[in-house]
Parts: C-alpha cells; structure tokens; sequence
C-alpha cells in the first residue's frame, strides 16, 4: 500500500530521487574515469598491487564483479536515504502529533488531500455486540460512525448519569477502544475498572472518569468524546444516537412495566415491546447526516431489546435510514438472550424490528449457518441456544436473508469479528453495484422515453409529402 503511494504520479518524490541517483552515478562514473586514467597512466606501487587487485575485484570475471559492486552500491544508498530520511523528517512526523500515520500516507495527504474510503459504514448498536463489530470493521479501508445508545443506567455509568446529569459514557467509552488503532496501554487504561471495595472508585472505570471530567471541562459530552477519540487514535468517529437523558422502558408479557436498562435486564422475563421516555426524544444531528451519508447500515448484532431498537425510537432516526439508499442490514445474534429473546428464531428479531418501527428499516439481514458450535459448546445451565433459521418465510420477500459462517467457534454466543465484516463489506459491494445498475437501466429507460416522447412529437407534425421536393410551378406553392 505505501509502495503503491511513493509511485502515486504527482507526489513531486520519485523525480527527485532519479535526480538524486542520477548525480550518484555521474559523480561515480567521474571517479571511476579519473581512477582508470590513473591505472592506465601510473604504475601502482608493487607494495599496494595485491591490495589494490583484491578491492577492485580483479580475481572474479567479467561482468560478474560488475553486478556484485552495481548491488552493494544500491543497498548503501537505499538504506542511506532510508535512514537520512528518518532522522532527517522524524521530529515532523512524530506519532504523538500526528497519530502514527507512515510517511507516504503523510505525504500523499498533504499533496492530494484525505483519501477517500472505499465504502461509509454507520453501525448502529450498544453494548458488546456493537465493540466486536467495530473490532473487524476497523482493519479495512473504510470510513466507520459508531451511532451507540444512551439508555444505560446500570453501573459505573448509571451512576456517573445521575450524579452529573451527562449521558452514559459505558457504551461509547467500549466503542472508541474498539476502534482505537492499536490495543495500546492508553486502550488498556481506559478499560481499567477500579475494584477497591469502600472506595468511592469502586466499580467505576477510568474511561468514563475520563469521559466525564472532559465533559465538565469543555461544557459538551460530543466534544468529550471526540476528544477521547483523539487521545486513542480511534479509527472512526463514536457519537450518540441522542443528547437527551434517556430512560428506556419495557411493557412485559405479564402487563408490568419496567424502567431502566438495568432493570429489564436483571428482570429476565419475556418483553412485549419497549419505548422511550421521554418519547420520541431528538436525535443527535451529526448522527442523521452520517446516516443519510452511508453505504452500509448495520443494525447489531446485540441486546435486541436494549441496545438496538432504544436507538431507533429516537425521533426521526428510523425515517433517516429509510430514506439512506444506503445497503440497511440488521445483523441477528448468533445466540438468543435470556429475557429478550428467549426461543427466538432468526426471523423473530426482524418482525420484533417491524412491530415497533415499521418496515423500511431493513432490507438485508444476516444470520449465521454454522450452528454446530453452539450445538457443542453452549450447555445447558446458560439457558441460551443457538439462533435457528425457520419461519424465513413469514418475512414474505420484504428482506434479504443472507446466510454466513460468522460465528466464533471458540465462544458460539459471539460474532467472530473478522468474518463478520468481511460478510457485510461483501455484500456493501454487491448492492452498490446493484444500485449502480439499476441506475444505469433507468437512465437509459430514461433516455428512450425521451426519444420516444420526441418520435411522437414527430410523427405529430404534418408528414412532408415526397412532392414538395419537386421545383415549384410559377406562382403555385405546392404544400
């Protein structure tokens, strides 16, 4: 990839490095005229004749000795000019300052501008379904917005909600480590949870003491986050679905109602649908336009109930993704969840999606196919099984359903991150292309209606008779 930058026309490098190398081989071919002359014209001492003999290469043949000094000669200068570059650029490209980006990336950026990513990905979740995904999405050459909940109000963060009124940081904070661009100590720090019984710490985690003195710094949590984002080097942008302080509540099969995140969790028993209060609460504003903006949106994998739909009642979200022409893919978990999705099959997830949005939200989704993990590693006392495919056809045509090996053998109730984005980057490409071909067919439908409604115009017009080529009669117009 560097490579490929170096040789990009228009760097203003590869010209002067031929410059560089050209006054190298004139300045050799001088020294070794001038050495030749003197060997020719000057007796060499008899003392110096062996030595002299032995460093010019004299006992292997010709054009052998050639090669070997042309080969040597190159791997001084490329190493010199490797090195002279280091030590020469170095205090300008320092990896603090400009978040250790190669030499060629900085170059290239500074004469052509950012390179534009391959697709804009929106990932819209919570929890530590949203963090796997962002873990395999990062390693390609695209652009990431992390849209993440802010319903949480169990824990570290329900209590640093509370006590300074801020959305919860549990979330966002997993996420900017998911995309940092290395698993670096300043990653591991922002995880470290303090666990000091007594302690006023005890149960938080440094990331959101961080999140949250920055907010009470700079005055803003977006500007906390991005800030955060800075510090881990984050590899996409992590922003919240919503500013506002958000509740999220659960009507459960028994009639109850249940408030608070937390609260539905440890409740574990079967939910009939769930809202916001306050209701409809307003987006986030960068969030819509990334989402207006995208080429894939991915909703999941995670806490069906908990982590994915509380992002799409906010308001206006779900009317933003179905006017996206962006590729909307629900990616379903590869295990159910006890009190959410208990006996849940694949297709239930999506219709659990249109009862409480509508449809238009999705028109993809991607289930796993591998079921023998689960069936060998999941045991009974977890209470969860694997996520099977039937009733696929209740969905009636109105989604896609794409079948993939995306589970991570090892720990069947999770996505393996790489296979999972490599799946949803594959089908990004294909429904782009698909999108772009169905442009291409109304464009030329277009194009023939045109002509069509030309013809008519045409063929609506008095037809010219052959005779009116004729030389008209003196006085007489022939019509």
């Amino acid at each position: 990839m560097n490579l490929r930058m170096w040789l990009r026309p228009g760097m203003a490098i590869k010209r002067w490095i031929a410059a560089l190398l050209l006054g190298l081989v004139l300045t050799s071919l001088a020294i070794a005229m001038a050495l030749a002359w003197f060997y020719r014209n000057y007796e060499v001492p008899a003392g110096l004749t062996n030595f002299v003999q032995t460093i010019t290469l004299q006992f292997i043949p010709h054009p052998y000795r050639e090669v070997i000094m042309v080969a040597v000669g190159l791997v001084f200068i490329v190493g010199g000019f490797y090195q002279l570059s280091r030590s020469l650029l170095a205090p300008f490209w320092d990896s603090n300052a400009i978040g250790d980006q190669p030499l060629a990336e900085i170059i290239q950026a500074h004469r052509f501008g950012p390179s534009q990513p391959e697709l804009r990905v929106v990932a819209i979740g919570g929890g530590t379904g949203l963090s796997t995904l962002l873990r395999g999405l990062k390693t390609h050459d695209i652009d990431i917005t992390a849209v993440v909940t802010v319903g949480d109000d169990g824990g570290s963060s329900g209590r640093l909600r509370t006590e300074f009124n801020m959305p919860p940081p549990g979330d966002i904070r997993n996420c900017i480590v998911a995309l940092a661009d290395s698993e670096t100590l300043m990653s591991d720090l922002f995880q470290y949870r303090f666990e000091q019984e007594g302690s006023a710490l005890d149960g938080h985690s440094f990331g959101n003491l961080f999140i949250t003195a920055l907010t009470q710094v700079s005055g803003s949590f977006e500007q906390a986050v991005a800030e955060s984002s800075r510090v881990l080097a984050v590899r996409g942008k992590v922003m919240p679905s919503s500013l506002e302080n958000i509740t999220v509540c659960a009507e459960m099969a028994d009639g109850r109602t249940i408030r608070g995140e937390s609260a539905i969790v440890e409740e574990r028993e079967k939910i009939k649908n769930v809202f916001l209060d306050p209701r409809d609460p307003s987006p986030y504003d960068p969030a819509l336009l990334s989402i207006l903006s995208a080429d894939l949106i991915i909703l999941g994998p995670g806490s069906l109930y908990t982590s994915v739909l509380p992002n799409l009642l906010v308001d206006r979200l779900p009317e933003a993704i179905r006017a996206s022409r962006a590729a909307k893919v629900y990616v379903c978990n590869v295990a159910t969840q006890r009190g959410e999705t208990d006996d849940f099959e694949a297709v239930d997830h999506v219709l659990a999606l249109e009862e409480h949005v509508g449809r238009g939200v999705v028109d993809h989704m991607l289930v796993n196919n591998n079921l023998e993990p689960a069936k060998e590693l999941i045991k009974p006392e977890w209470s969860v099984r694997e996520v099977g495919l039937g009733g696929l056809d209740k969905l009636d045509g109105s989604v896609r359903v794409v079948l993939e090996d995306v589970v991570n053998p090892e720990f069947p109730l999770r996505h393996d991150p790489a296979k999972l984005s490599r799946a949803l980057i594959q089908l990004a490409r294909e429904h782009r292309h698909s999108s772009y071909q169905s442009d291409a067919r109304y464009s030329e439908q277009s194009g023939q209606n045109g002509r069509l409604e030309q013809q008519s115009d045409v063929e609506r017009q008095p037809r010219v008779q052959p005779d009116a080529f004729q030389s008209p009669a003196p006085k007489e117009v022939r019509r």
